[in-house]
């Protein structure tokens, strides 16, 4: 089955750092899909229906907590798993993504490692 991952971080070069991280995942056959803001990652989302979507949550126009809450609790779109993404690892903050609909949260700067490891173990599950 053909499987997408979205990648959204209004900063290119972050972007770009995740792209790299995942880029293996290519190679499985799934597709990468880039956003600069939260409303163009709410149109990518609902036009492509990705597998798993990184977002991050401080950006102009639409943050990743709207976004987050617009596809889980408004638009209710299933089989979409949202890792939020934030320089901010305090607690408040995650239980308010996780209120949201967020499925899980990584706090920048992050392990690629990890951030592969944990695309792997979603988009196999």
């Amino acid at each position: 089955m053909h499987k997408k991952v979205l990648i959204v971080d209004d900063e290119p070069h972050i972007r770009m750092l995740i792209e790299q991280t995942l880029e293996d995942l290519e190679d499985d056959g799934v597709e990468l899909l880039l956003a600069e803001n939260g409303e163009e990652a709410l149109r990518v989302i609902t036009e492509e229906k990705p597998n798993l979507v990184f977002l991050d949550v401080m950006m102009p126009k639409m943050n990743g907590m709207e976004v987050c809450h617009k596809v889980k609790k408004e638009l209710q779109i299933s089989g979409v798993y949202i890792i939020l993404l934030t320089a901010k690892g305090q607690e408040v903050d995650r239980q308010k993504g996780l209120d949201m609909g967020a499925d899980r949260y990584m706090t920048k700067p992050f392990d690629p490692d990890e951030m592969l490891a944990v695309a792997e173990e979603i988009l196999n599950s």
